[in-house]
């Protein structure tokens, strides 16, 4: 066994690798950024190498830096992590060259699967199912579009490089088809180098179910049964679950076979996921196969009670699997949610900023929190934006639900922007609860996710507005006169010399403003709030009681808890989360000047590529430019018919969120100042 590995990564996944390590008595080096020079994987470990500035182009993605890293501290093996260099047989082949062991597949698996074409060709001639599809040497979109075209939209693009989402696109018509390949073929070439792409049928109503395999170089291979990842935005896992729900005996035999059938094929060497599609019908295709652990690796963890990362170093110095597949079985149910940094309202745009308040629910046997960030820590627009990943476990699939929404409901995070609130809304959704689920579940279900139903409207925002009442009330009274505890002036409950005791306000509440009256009633000893909201009035009463809010609206009693973010409220109820915030109501003097001439960047990232002259004639909704940023590409496209009269960056410039980009001139000649769509 090793004595001292280098993790060639960072973040939750740097040092979860050193946890295991750790336990298993081997020393970690740890390789850094700039940005990440006071970070949690660096402290963890017991030694830490500089490799150079932020970006992972010139620090995390030069193998030859790691390399030096590890040949400078002595570590003989190197563990990728996921991501970055993880599957770049180049650097597995300088590994070699070095006496490095690589804590991964041979060069040659690498190799096969690194290309989704030439995987499709092997997988097709070992006789695994694939979905119809064109994955050939001739890349003329010319071609593409006809095999498009012969299997019939909607068709997925796929880069054949790629991975995390990165280089696809769904085409639902032949008309987005041209655009949809250049935008794809760009992304694939600024994220992996190649630009190479497939494209298949795209299936309307699968789910994404992977099996997790493992083999060691004794010939011996086994698979550690199935995850469920079928909920996804931007082709990106949101929650992940394990075992996959209504899988039969017979069915996941035949998928763990099919997936062992697929790592034999190409002489496959320790931990790899083989990705399915599986229909409606019960029948499944081979999708693609990752040479690496996977981000959802611990919710098999905590369903066979083995850790994945300790059979990988141990496959690495060359022993035996730890266990036979007859050894192998499946214990209870767990839940993976993800924790990012992003604003699920603004089609997930990554978000930034500094982790002011970080508290997550208590771990123990049934809570688990594998992350790479403290309190205090800056979440930047250089690396991906996850700040932990929430893992549940429980004997079955509907008490581990429970436990994921109540670790959630207590998940606490100021300072940035996050997703907490829409994975309790989509956690706490009947369809996710009764297993109706496909790879479109938030596209299908985006309505009832966000609350933007009109029966939300009816329910949720009476809630609301109470609490705000109350919240006032309760912190009147802390900071109340204690002089004359019965002046007039103290008093937070509308109180006006002969007049009804009324409070105005607005709830701003999905993205849009709600007019707020409430009347307050004292009927004997008890407190009535009549509030009125969009013309309907319903009478309530409620109390706060530490972090949690009782209600009796219309004589229906319930209760939520309370979270709060830079003055945005968070009630969790049982059926999801309620998210707003008060304000004054609008008096009508905004002003209206819309002349201020650009469009401005949606958050902070890089400038990719200018799509038009200047002066020259656009229409309404015609790309502009293209920026990056955490991974992900913007298109800034016009907001009227008109002309770019002046870009203020070049390709390559670093961009500040809210800058102005360019100038635009509507066809009346005017310019405008809309923020850009994304």
């Amino acid at each position: 066994m090793f004595t001292k590995i280098l993790i060639a990564n960072r973040g939750e996944i740097a040092c979860r690798v050193i946890k295991t390590a750790r336990a298993m008595g081997i020393l970690t080096v740890a390789v850094y950024s700039d940005a990440d020079a006071d970070s949690l994987h660096v402290t963890m470990a017991d030694e830490a190498v500089y490799i150079g500035p932020s970006p992972s182009r010139e620090s995390y993605l030069l193998g030859d830096k790691v390399i030096a890293a590890a040949i400078r501290t002595g570590a003989q093996a190197i563990h990728p992590g996921y991501g970055f260099l993880s599957e770049n047989a180049d650097f597995c082949n300088k590994c070699a060259d070095s006496n490095i062991t690589f804590i991964g597949p041979p060069v040659p698996a690498i190799e096969a699967m690194g290309s989704k074409s030439a995987a499709k060709n092997i997988m097709e001639q070992a006789n695994v199912p694939l979905v119809p599809g064109y994955h050939g040497e001739d890349q003329s979109a010319a071609i593409i579009k006809q095999a498009a075209d012969a299997m019939g939209y909607p068709v997925l693009l796929k880069a054949t490089a790629g991975g995390g989402g990165k280089g696809m696109r769904q085409v639902w018509s032949e008309a987005e088809f041209n655009e949809a390949l250049a935008a794809a073929k760009r992304e694939s070439l600024s994220s992996f180098g190649d630009d190479t792409m497939l494209v298949e049928k795209y299936l309307t109503q699968p789910r994404h179910v992977e099996i997790q395999v493992f083999c060691d170089n004794h010939d011996n291979a086994v698979y550690l049964f199935e995850r469920d990842c079928s909920v996804q935005r931007r082709h990106q896992k949101v929650i992940e679950e394990a075992p996959a729900f209504g899988m039969s005996e017979e069915l996941r035999k035949q998928m763990g076979e099919a997936a062992i059938m697929s790592a034999k094929a190409i002489g496959y060497q320790g931990a790899g996921t083989v990705e399915f599609l599986l229909d409606v019908d019960g029948s499944f295709y081979f999708m693609e196969m990752n040479t690496r652990l996977q981000v959802e690796h611990p919710v098999t963890e905590m369903i066979t009670g083995q850790d994945l990362v300790e059979w990988q170093l141990r496959v690495a110095a060359g022993e035996t699997l730890p266990l036979s597949q007859e050894q192998l079985t499946i214990n209870g149910h767990a839940f993976e949610a993800r924790i990012y940094a992003e604003d699920p309202n603004n089609d997930f745009l990554p978000a930034t900023g500094k982790l002011a308040f970080l508290q997550p629910p208590v771990e123990s046997e049934h809570v688990r929190i594998d992350t790479g960030v403290r309190q205090g820590d800056e979440v930047s627009v250089f690396y991906d934006p996850m700040i932990a990943k929430l893992i549940v476990w429980d004997e079955n699939r509907d008490k581990a639900l429970q436990r994921l929404s109540k670790a959630l409901m207590e998940y606490r995070i100021k300072g940035v922007t996050t997703n907490i609130d829409f994975l309790y809304n989509l956690a706490t959704s009947k369809p996710f609860i009764n297993e109706d689920i496909d790879t479109g579940f938030i596209d299908k279900h985006h309505d009832l996710i966000f609350h933007d139903d009109e029966l939300s409207l009816i329910n949720d925002l009476p809630i609301a507005a109470l609490y705000l009442v109350l919240a006032q009330s309760s912190n009147a009274n802390m900071h109340s006169n204690i002089n004359d505890p019965h002046s007039p002036w103290n008093a937070s409950n509308a109180w006006r010399l002969n007049e009804a005791h009324v409070h105005s306000f607005g709830i701003d509440y999905n993205e849009q403003t709600y007019p707020v009256c409430v009347e307050e009633r004292r009927q004997g000893s008890a407190i009535h709030y009549l509030i009125t909201i969009d013309g309907n009035t319903v009478d309530c009463q409620g109390r706060i009681d530490a972090n949690t809010l009782f209600t009796n609206i219309n004589g229906y009693m319930s209760k939520a808890m309370i979270g709060g973010n830079n003055g945005q409220f968070s009630l969790f109820k049982q059926d999801g989360v309620i998210h707003f915030n008060r304000t004054e109501i609008d008096l009508g003097e905004q002003n209206t000047d819309s002349s201020a001439g650009g469009l401005n960047a949606p958050m902070n990232g890089t400038m990719v590529t200018l799509l038009v002259e200047l002066n020259e004639m656009v229409e309404k909704d015609q790309p502009l430019l293209i920026m990056e940023a955490m991974k992900m590409e913007h298109t800034i496209r016009a907001p009227a018919h008109g002309k770019v009269t002046e870009f203020y960056f070049n390709a390559g410039d670093m961009v500040d969120g809210g800058a102005e980009l360019l100038a635009f001139a509507a066809e009346t000649g005017t310019a405008t100042s809309d923020e850009a769509e994304s």
